[in-house]
Formats: structure tokens, sequence, C-alpha cells
């Protein structure tokens, strides 16, 4: 699980997913992280290494956006935040959340998780990075459609 990069599994068919994944590209001009459908074969294996900890690399629910930073795997409110801080201003702000206990942060991820659909809608299939974009994602699905 090492790499250069910090990598972002997050749910392909959610929409407010993509948005943060359009988000977080805009705002790293420098490339530093790379990105995967949690639908995808490269994120399924790559939280299969995850094991324990807070990921339920078992259940390849996407529930939850990980992130891979040096071979540790972060999800919920804690991986936001660490991405949030490697954005720069103003998204480095984000971190005075730190200040609230985890438990808690994570239990407001975990409703906005759960009415993310509702709020924000799906696409049937996962997200496909434009050309320009495509070296940092690190697979998708056959089928899947292109950003619009």
């Amino acid at each position: 699980m090492e790499s250069n990069h910090d990598i972002i599994l997050f749910d392909g068919v959610c929409n407010l997913c993509r948005g943060s994944v359009a988000l977080v590209v805009r705002n790293d001009p420098g490339g530093r992280f790379r990105f995967a459908a949690r639908q995808s074969p490269a994120a399924r294996a790559l939280l299969a290494k995850c094991g324990g900890g807070r990921v339920d690399a078992a259940s390849g629910s996407p529930e939850s956006i990980v992130l891979i930073q040096n071979g540790t795997c972060f999800d919920r409110s804690e991986a936001i935040l660490r991405i949030a801080s490697r954005l720069g201003f103003p998204w480095r702000l984000l971190g005075l959340f730190r200040l609230i206990p985890r438990p808690l942060r994570d239990r407001a991820y975990d409703q906005v998780a759960r009415g993310r659909y509702r709020w924000f809608g799906r696409r049937d299939s996962c997200l496909i990075p434009t050309p320009d974009l495509r070296a940092r994602f690190l697979d998708g699905p056959e089928g899947a459609e292109a950003p619009g």
C-alpha cells in the first residue's frame, strides 16, 4: 500500500461523493491524490489490505470515504479532515473540527452518508474520469459513464 500519493476511495455512484472528488481535483493542482471508486477491483484490493481498525474492509460497503496515507487507512470524518488539510486555504480550516471528539464527528458523517442518495442522488454507473484526469484514477469498471 506504499505510495507517493494519498489514495481516496469513494462511492462511485454517489453524486455527493463524485462532487467531492471534483472539488479535490480542482484544489489539488500538484496531483497529490489518486482516486478509486469503492466498487472497483483496485479499491477492493486496497480495502482488503486495510484490515482491522475502523475501516470495515470486509463489508465492501461504500458507506464511508477511505483515505490511504503512507500505508495507513482512515475513514469517515478523519478521512475528510485529513484530505481537507492537504488542500490548503480555505479547506485547511476544516481541521478545526478535530477539536470535536471523533465519535461526535463520525455520528454527523454517518447521518450525511445515510441520506446522501436521497438528498444528492445517485448514478447507475461509476465515474470514469476524463482523459486528462485518467492517470489520477487507479481503475474504472467497464461500461461506466464519463463525468458530465
